[in-house]
């Protein structure tokens, strides 16, 4: 035990080690390369510091520049851990055990085993053959003292411990289990449930199996996965470092799932629309266009499914609706992705009336299923979701907000603008400004006046009712108010999340506003190429170039006859956003659409894109830039202080010294190590002081991961 209280010292990591192979040399007598590889490591340290003050003075790397060394240490990192995984992976093949199995026959969950034995004592162990339980997941910690190891398991339930003695394993399979399983793998274990003196609940392992071999380390424990970009760019990394993020996509299949029960006990039939479509109807957005080389033409991705769920109401289908992918080539934005799912839905013989029923019966549905409450918490602002929801009209809404009253202003445009500039000249901004003064109806500014003032005040539930019919071309004239339709959106949190008509069912009319649509895209579009120059295309966001054309065949459909009907659209990610509270769409879709990333991952190598390989990193010019990309500095402590642990308790086994199982869940040599060494990191006062050394004995660590590596292998042998 003295080697452990030679770790366990406050002082510098570095004294430690010194102190440790001097005590190795005279506990362990003949552990001569034991203690060569100790000093070889201190000889190491010494010469990095000598080194890293003579470049003391050497400017810091300025931005680009300083994230690409941090990149290229962390990818340095992983290329050394991967390459002695790989090498476990050779070694596992030449024992005759394949590291990447077929199957494994699970009997619980963790969950369930959770559940089941919660009834345990601690130090109670039940050994029924009944009681035999088999289990698969990844592991995510690991433990080892001498003759007992823990590890951490984790399924798509929860997290169980693996408690692994070498008198219940056979010889093999316990070495096996020291030298090569790492956190990251996959196993499939068997055995008894037993709860330890601790309280942990824990299974006797008798028997495992290694179903994958990890080839790249885990994001380390203490910091997870926090690179925003990396974690929508490697997601199931992100799933894996932070079990939250599965979470979230749980609760989304609950909402979907929840919004189909509502409708289908409503009397809904899902139905399939196309996704190519030869023209992008149903709203007013840019689509993406393909093109189908045995049709010989273009072909959209749809921006709506709403056309053709009409077509279905034509066939004679009253209730009908779809949950699907929607595509439109637009900007990103933390509301906005080019591809997000929807649920549109169509019934007969009923007005938009009907459709605010449904639509508080899917939110509040959804809510309940989720969180169990209608009173929720967004983004640190409480909302309620109690029904009835506030309904109001978006003339009320403005003049509320604003205190201009539209229907007052008359038919001269002009004069509206003016009078509605001078009434909000003081909470207007420059492209508002702009925006009110393109406006070419009275319908218009009346929306630009909503969405600019009124739009980001709705945070609690609301329904705005009752919209211009130049912005919507396929909702009814209202029944009471010239100008108008019957139409309303849902707004929550400031955010639309539903958009409903009493559906147009009069051909003759919706040709005419379609026609007038495409009439308006078409000016937008000429007025575009006479302003940008020659030669160069335009790529803003409002990019008025792509073509619109009307869906002759939905015309065509509308002439043989549509019953009146009401239909909605609901928007399936801001739900997810609004009951996950969710910042970001990105957060609630599982893979994002992002910006293309300057790095390129292929064969488990981060490697810069048209540039060739980087220099070896300098350990002394690698400093804390507020960036993340040194994620994986931690991992690889780990994986090093577990391979000292393993030579220190091979030591002990052959010299008859075994661990005291009172430390079943305390610390190893190798955590003592890695806590003192953060500590005194993040005692410093110097934040790049700090930085550098922290680098410098990973560095120093990783250099020696080979060596660690060889001698375990001459030691076992």
């Amino acid at each position: 035990m003295e080697a452990l209280k030679v770790w366990s010292l406050t002082a510098s990591p570095l004294r430690q080690l010194l102190r440790l192979s001097s005590s190795s040399t005279a506990i362990y007598g003949r552990r001569s390369h034991h203690s060569s590889l100790m000093l070889r490591c201190a000889s190491a340290a010494s010469s990095s510091s000598s080194s890293n003050a003579a470049t003391a003075e050497t400017p810091k790397p300025a931005g680009r520049n300083r994230r690409a060394a941090s990149s290229s240490n962390s990818t340095s990192d992983r290329e050394a851990i991967r390459s002695i995984r790989l090498k476990k992976v050779e070694e596992l093949r030449g024992q005759g055990v394949e590291p990447y199995a077929y199957k494994w026959e699970k009997s619980h969950s963790a969950n369930q085993l959770q559940e089941i034995y919660k009834h345990l004592a601690n130090g109670e162990e039940v050994n029924d053959e009944s009681d035999r339980v088999s289990i698969a997941g990844r592991v995510v910690a690991r433990r080892a003292f001498g003759k007992l190891a823990f590890l951490t398991l984790r399924d798509d339930s929860g997290t169980i411990q693996l408690y692994c003695e070498k008198e219940r394993l056979s010889d093999e399979q316990f070495e096996q289990l020291k030298a090569f399983i790492d956190i990251g793998d996959i196993l499939g274990a068997s055995g008894s449930m037993k709860r330890t003196e601790k309280g942990e609940l824990s299974i006797c392992v008798s028997s495992f199996s290694i179903l994958t071999k990890s080839l790249l380390p885990l994001p380390d424990k203490y910091h997870g996965l926090t690179d925003i970009d990396k974690r929508y760019r490697q997601r199931y990394v992100d799933m894996i470092a932070n079990p939250e993020v599965a979470d979230v996509f749980r609760k989304r299949a609950k909402i979907v799932s929840e919004i189909r029960k509502t409708v289908e006990s409503s009397g809904y039939l899902e139905v399939e629309t196309p996704v190519l479509q030869g023209a992008a109807g149903g709203a007013e957005a840019r689509p993406f266009v393909t093109y189908h080389n045995s049709l010989g033409r273009d072909l959209y991705l749809r921006i709506a499914t709403e056309l053709h769920l009409k077509r279905m109401l034509v066939g004679g289908f009253e209730k009908v609706y779809e949950i699907g992918r929607i595509f439109r080539n637009e900007g990103l934005s933390t509301r906005h992705n080019p591809e997000f799912t929807t649920i549109e839905m169509y019934e007969a013989f009923s007005d938009y009336q009907s459709m605010m029923d449904m639509a508080e019966l899917i939110v509040t549905g959804c809510a309940m299923a989720v969180n169990g409450k209608l009173t929720i918490d967004y983004q640190g602002t409480e909302i309620c979701l109690e029904r009835p929801w506030r309904r109001e009209t978006m003339h009320n809404l403005v003049k509320e907000a604003t205190g201009i009253d539209f229907s007052e202003l008359g038919e001269d445009l002009g004069k509206a603008k003016d009078t509605v500039l001078l009434a909000l000249q003081d909470v207007l901004e420059h492209k508002d400004k702009s925006g009110i003064g393109a406006c070419s109806s009275l319908g218009h500014l009346l929306n630009e006046v909503f969405e600019v003032v009124v739009e980001p005040k709705l945070v609690q539930p609301t329904f705005v009712l009752d919209y211009p019919i130049e912005i919507s071309p396929l909702a009814k004239p209202h029944r009471g108010n010239a100008g108008l339709t019957e139409r309303f959106e849902l707004f929550i949190c400031g955010r639309e999340v539903a958009n409903a008509f009493s559906e147009l069912t009069d051909p003759v009319d919706q040709r005419r506003r379609l026609e007038e649509q495409v009439r308006q895209h078409n000016a937008k579009r000429a007025a575009a190429a006479v302003e940008t120059p020659e030669g160069k295309a335009k790529k803003d966001d409002d990019d008025e170039s792509y073509e619109v054309t009307l869906d002759e065949d939905f015309l065509t459909a509308l002439e043989y006859g549509m019953p009146p009907a009401s239909g909605m659209g609901l928007g399936i990610d801001r739900l997810v956003m609004l009951l996950t509270n969710s910042a970001s769409i990105r957060d609630v879709i599982a893979f994002p659409v992002l910006k293309p990333s300057p790095h390129i991952y292929a064969s488990g190598s981060l490697k810069l894109e048209d540039t060739p390989p980087p220099p070896p990193p300098q350990v002394s010019s690698v400093v804390d830039d507020g960036d993340d990309d040194d994620q994986y500095v931690d991992a690889q402590v780990e994986e090093v202080v577990d391979h000292v642990d393993g030579l220190l308790n091979e030591a002990r086994e052959e010299e008859g010294k075994e661990e005291d199982c009172a430390l079943e869940e305390g610390q190893s040599n190798g955590e003592i190590l890695k806590s003192s060494l953060k500590k005194e990191t993040l005692d410093s006062e110097d934040g790049e002081r700090r930085e550098k050394k922290k680098v410098q004995w990973v560095d120093l660590m990783g250099k020696e991961l080979a060596e660690i590596r060889e001698f375990e292998s001459r030691l076992v042998s």
